[in-house]
This record gives structure tokens, C-alpha cells and sequence, in this order.
């Protein structure tokens, strides 16, 4: 039996028998792996293993805890596609797009997981439908803004705050294999007719559209991942921030990084993922303005 299956048995016996009760946190991987003696990839294995059994879940801030006992569904409240792209969203709003199973979300709703194939073909679609929603949370305003910089400029702060509230967005929308997802589509459409008729080529165009939306995914990228962080070791970034400070001190104290260690050492400096992105978007908007300016014989 390969040790992560041994090691959820164990988890499983403890939460069956009681002995860890809902609500109850689960060991996390930094634990399991002191505990066992085993990798970190095996001890992530572990609870990926029981979230997909629907024994646990992931509690932001907190960790990995005992799961409520499934309820079953109340009378009048029906299966349905709309319920089950929502629940999806929940688990991978809370524990990132690998989460999301048929098996595990059916165990969230209380019901089968073959139930949910009437409504949902297999998880790919599932994950289109997810990705749909989330973009159809900030439609696009009609009419829209007048010019090519603030048309742009809305459509990319839209799709920011669609990857702060679904960091999984980015992961369910890949560039370079586009899905059918009609909602992100319009993005796609709204920044081609911005830069349309600015004297600029069809691939020019497309490629602006797509480097641009390229742009907020690079940007968010990091954001999943915090998420599975969070939810296998219990630990928020900030905690996981102070547990690297002695580590980093040192690195920086020991002269190999002088620039990089007199420029995080200075006062005021104000750097995270919102400030990032506003320092992108306004960087990539002039340099596109240098572009269109070519394009328009002014430069």
C-alpha cells in the first residue's frame, strides 16, 4: 500500500471513530510529514485524498478541519446546473481548482455523482461553467467608455477583481488553449475593438489583446497557489511571511544580494499583488499608447 493511502487510513479510522470530530483540524502537511516521516508531496496527497472523499475541507485561515456530516437536500431544493457550478466555485474559492471533482462536489451537495452528469457533462464543462460565471459576475458597462485607454483600462481591472475573488480563473481560462467560455470571450472582444481602427494589423491586434490579457493571469498566478497553501498547513501569508524572516535576514546580512538588500531595507516601501498590478497596467497602457502613436505616424 503506497504510504499516503496508509497515512489517509489512519486520518479516516481517527474521524470515523470520533476521535477527530467536525470542526476538528486535521494534521496539516508539515505536521503529517514530521509525524510519518514522509515528503511533502505524500503528506499533500494525503489530505488532497480525503477533501476528495468529502471527510474534510479547507477553512482559510485555520487549515484543514473534520468535515459537517453530509446533509441531504432539503425538500424543494432542487438539482440543478446553476447549484452545481456554484458549489464548484465554492470548493475552489476555498481550496483551488485541483479540489474540484465530480465525486467532491456531489458529496457537497449531499447527493451522487452520477446525479450530477444530467446536469453537467464530465468536469471540463464543469470548469468552462465555473469560468463563465465567475466572468459574468463584472459584465462588461454598455455603453462603454470613450477611448481606446479607458476602454482597456475597464475591461482589465474587470478581469482583476474576477481573479482576487476566483484566484482558479486564471488556471480555467488558459491563453494559449482557449475554452468556450462566452463571458471571458467578450473581454477578448471588447479589447479588439478598442484597438481596432488605430491603424494597427489584425495580428498586431490580437496579440495586443492577448499580452494584455496575459498580463492580470501573470499577475494573479500566485494566488492559487496561496490558496492550496493556506488550506493544507493552516498557515495565513502572513504567518508564513515571519516563518522566512530569520532565513531571509541572514541571506541578506551575508553581502551577495547588496542591491537587493538596500532596497528591501528602505522605508515606505509598499509592494503587494494590488500595487503590482497597478504599476503593470499603467506601464503596459503607455507602452501600448507608444505602439498606437507608431502606428498613427506620429512617432
Amino acid at each position: 500500500m503506497p504510504p499516503y493511502q496508509a497515512i489517509a487510513g489512519e486520518l479516516r479510522r481517527r474521524i470515523r471513530e470520533g476521535e477527530l470530530a467536525a470542526g476538528d483540524r486535521v494534521p496539516s502537511t508539515r505536521e503529517i510529514t514530521r509525524e510519518w516521516g514522509v515528503a511533502m508531496a505524500t503528506a499533500s496527497k494525503v489530505l488532497a485524498t480525503l477533501r476528495e472523499e468529502g471527510l474534510v475541507r479547507a477553512v482559510p485561515g485555520v487549515g484543514t478541519v473534520v468535515a459537517d456530516a453530509v446533509r441531504a437536500r432539503r425538500p424543494g431544493q432542487e438539482l440543478t446546473r446553476q447549484r452545481v457550478v456554484r458549489t464548484a466555485m465554492r470548493v475552489a474559492d476555498a481550496e483551488g481548482l485541483a479540489a474540484v471533482s465530480m465525486r467532491r462536489v456531489a458529496g457537497e451537495m449531499g447527493t451522487s455523482a452520477m446525479a450530477l452528469y444530467r446536469h453537467v457533462r464530465d468536469k471540463d464543462e464543469l470548469v468552462c461553467l465555473m469560468a463563465d460565471a465567475a466572468y459574468a459576475e463584472e459584465p462588461l458597462p454598455e455603453p462603454p467608455p470613450r477611448g481606446w485607454r479607458a476602454r482597456i483600462e475597464t475591461s482589465l481591472r474587470l478581469q482583476w477583481r474576477i481573479c482576487r475573488r476566483h484566484p482558479w480563473a486564471v488556471q480555467a481560462t488558459p491563453l494559449t488553449r482557449p475554452q468556450f467560455v462566452p463571458h471571458a470571450m467578450a473581454h477578448t472582444e471588447w479589447l479588439l475593438r478598442a484597438v481596432d481602427g488605430l491603424g494597427l494589423d489584425a495580428n498586431t491586434m490580437l496579440h495586443v489583446s492577448v499580452c494584455l490579457a496575459g498580463f492580470v493571469r501573470g499577475a494573479a498566478a500566485g494566488l492559487e497557489a496561496e490558496i492550496q497553501e493556506r488550506a493544507e498547513t493552516g498557515l495565513t501569508d502572513d504567518a508564513w511571511l515571519r516563518g522566512q524572516e530569520r532565513e531571509f535576514a541572514t541571506a541578506l546580512a551575508s553581502g551577495v544580494y547588496p542591491t537587493l538588500g538596500r532596497v528591501v531595507t528602505q522605508p515606505g516601501l509598499d509592494l503587494d499583488l494590488d500595487t503590482i498590478f497597478e504599476f503593470g497596467l499603467r506601464n503596459h497602457l503607455d507602452g501600448l499608447a507608444v505602439l498606437v502613436g507608431r502606428a498613427a505616424g506620429r512617432d
